[in-house]
Parts: C-alpha cells; sequence; structure tokens
C-alpha cells in the first residue's frame, strides 16, 4: 500500500466534505487510542488552522489522559479538554435510581449501560464543540469495527465522516506508523476504556489481526468465522438509517 498516496486520498476528502457542507474545519475526539490518533493527524493536514482535538476524559486512567494529550501536541492540534465524569455519574445515577424505584433496573445490563451512556455523552459534548465552531465531528472507527458493530450506536458512531471505515487494524497501525504518531500509543492494547481493564480483543471474543483476515478473504478457524459473522449479523442495525414503515396510501 503507498501510504503516501492514501493519506493524501484520505486528507483531501476531509476538506472536501467539509468544504461541500459549508463548514470551516474539523475535530475528533481524542482518547489516546490509536484510532482517533491516526484521524487527529489527518484533520491537522486537511485544515491546519481549523482542526480541533477534544479530549473528554470520563474515569480515565491516567495513562490514557497522558497518551491523548500526547496525540493532541504530536499532531500539534488546538486542543479543549472537558471533563464529564461528574455529568456521567449524575446522568447514570439518576437514571438508576429511577429505574430501582419502578424495580425496573437490570443489574445485568448495568456495565455496558453505562459505557454506552459515556459513549454518548461524549458525541454531545463532541457536536456541541463543533457548533460552536462551525466544523465537522470526524470518527475513529475502522473496517474491522464497523463489520462487527463494535461501537455504540448514536454514541462514537455519531459522526459526520469516518475515514477510516475501509482501513483494518493492520492498516491503521500502518499509517500511524506513518504519520509519526507516539509510538506508545501505536503499540498499546487497543480498548475503547468502556470500564477497568476492559480489552476490545476480550470483548469481542476475536483478535482484530483474524477479523482483519476474514475481511481480506482470508482463511480464519471456523470458530472465529461465527463469531466474525455472529457479530456482524446482530449489528446490522447500528449500520443502517432508522427503520421506517411503508407509507400509507
Amino acid at each position: 500500500m503507498n501510504m503516501e498516496k492514501r493519506v493524501d486520498h484520505l486528507v483531501s476528502w476531509i476538506r472536501q466534505q467539509v468544504n461541500d457542507a459549508g463548514l470551516n474545519g474539523a475535530l475528533v475526539g481524542v482518547s489516546g487510542g490509536i484510532d482517533s490518533a491516526v484521524v487527529a493527524y489527518l484533520i491537522k493536514q486537511a485544515f491546519p488552522e481549523d482542526s480541533i482535538g477534544v479530549i473528554l476524559p470520563i474515569n480515565q486512567r491516567v495513562e490514557d489522559q497522558k497518551d491523548a494529550i500526547a496525540v493532541v501536541e504530536g499532531a500539534n492540534l488546538k486542543k479543549i479538554g472537558i471533563e464529564l465524569t461528574e455529568s456521567y455519574k449524575t446522568t447514570y445515577n439518576e437514571i438508576q435510581e429511577q429505574l430501582q424505584g419502578n424495580q425496573d433496573w437490570n443489574e445485568e445490563n448495568a456495565q455496558l449501560n453505562g459505557a454506552n451512556l459515556q459513549a454518548r455523552l461524549r458525541m454531545s459534548t463532541l457536536y456541541s464543540v463543533a457548533a460552536n465552531y462551525g466544523y465537522l465531528v470526524v470518527g475513529t472507527d475502522n473496517a474491522p469495527e464497523h463489520y462487527t458493530g463494535y461501537f455504540t450506536k448514536y454514541g462514537d458512531g455519531g459522526v459526520d465522516l469516518v475515514p477510516l471505515i475501509h482501513m483494518t487494524k493492520g492498516e491503521v497501525r500502518e499509517m500511524a506508523r506513518y504519520l509519526r504518531v507516539p509510538s506508545q500509543v501505536v503499540e498499546k492494547k487497543p480498548s475503547a476504556e468502556l470500564w477497568e481493564g476492559q480489552t476490545d480483543e476480550e470483548e469481542m471474543g476475536v483478535s482484530y489481526h483474524t477479523i482483519d483476515a476474514y475481511l481480506k478473504g482470508e482463511q480464519v478457524a471456523e470458530k472465529d468465522k461465527e463469531i466474525i459473522e455472529s457479530l456482524h449479523k446482530k449489528s446490522a442495525h447500528k449500520r443502517i438509517m432508522p427503520a421506517e414503515p411503508p407509507k400509507f396510501e
């Protein structure tokens, strides 16, 4: 893969999308992970004077916050940091209190429910910041995440542009090295930071390397193939617009 040409292609595409929307620039939520890091470097090239990296910690580990700052500074983006932990706790606790009062609280779903609320709170915040500047919100989902539905509907999936959507995780890592993303970010274990100790691959039950191979048409173990295809089928609703009934005549 000619990385220089691919970067130029994505930078030009981002710039064109923003210009077509009649807006001023682009921003990305920077988590300290590799995908948001690559997007941060791309939007800086697309809009050197009109690009922002927004850091939105919610119970975030100190190491991840340091990585997020290293990415924003490495890309030389304008940095905005908004601490959302208390906002998240207030909202989550109110939901829990009301549902427990109705004796409807489902403890089995509590952890994932909370993680999705975090993603949606970040999305709402990103759009508020973007509206202030007249920017588009650029997402970070890659091909394996999109195919398996490993994103929160109307959370990290709620964006205007998804430049990495056709790239495998391996290709994203290759682009990160080309762009000179900080090495500790390139090499760290992928995690959506949904809860303490969470990793993407443990939650999905299959490695990114295996999903990459599957998407490239390569042979993978039958067990892994079944997991990938099951994830894809169950998450189909995430990849389409809301269902609507036939028009009543």
